[in-house]
């Protein structure tokens, strides 16, 4: 039997970090420097997508031996992505524009072993539709979680549930930030299965 080649994710999100700890797998944190900078008339989808294989392949590079984990997410709204807010300001911006609306974060995985030979990568659309929040809400919300550093400022694992109307998923993790079916689908086809010793 083979050893297992080690795990490595290319990202310093936390989220990510927490979700990819439920699959019990030992693996280091590195951090990608990757131009996260959108291309002229790239759409939301083909932006996640990009940016998750640039991750995992700026980290598989220095790290051939490895199989490493790339990520990323873009929330879309009438066909414009919707970045981390970063302030406060922007972030009621963005909530007020999707109260009401149907927002899709489009989460995107991608899994590269060098040594292996292996490049993969799937997307994991989640279609959220959010109640009509008034300004009170949105400011009681914005204040209680901060959530700045989350795509469209929708944080659905804590207080921010209570801004959604719906959910509509076929992989529940995708909204937080790494969808976790689709990562060990990817994860087997590189040798790296969660439920083998």
């Amino acid at each position: 039997m083979t050893a297992r080649p080690p795990l490595i994710l290319a990202s310093t999100s936390r989220y990510r970090r927490e979700l990819l700890e439920r699959l019990r797998l030992p693996f280091e944190v590195v951090s990608p420097e990757v131009d996260e900078t959108p291309q002229p008339g790239e759409m939301p989808a083909e932006l996640a997508a990009r940016l998750a294989r640039a991750k995992a392949a700026a980290v598989a590079t220095l790290h051939p031996h490895a199989v490493v984990i790339g990520s990323d997410q873009v929330a879309e709204l009438d066909g414009q992505p919707i970045g981390k807010p970063g302030t406060h300001e922007r972030a009621v911006q963005q909530l007020r524009s999707m109260r009401g609306r149907s927002v899709v974060f489009h989460t995107a995985v991608a899994v590269q072993h060098v040594n292996g030979g292996y490049a993969a990568e799937a997307l994991a659309p989640v279609t959220v539709h959010f109640r009509m929040l008034s300004d009170a809400e949105i400011e009681h919300y914005l204040r209680a979680e901060q959530p700045y550093d989350c795509a469209g400022s929708a944080k659905c694992e804590t207080l921010g549930i209570a801004l959604l109307q719906a959910i509509e998923s076929d992989d529940p993790t995708a909204l937080v930030g790494l969808p976790l079916i689709r990562t060990c689908e990817l994860l087997r086809a590189a040798g790296v299965d969660p439920l083998q010793p």
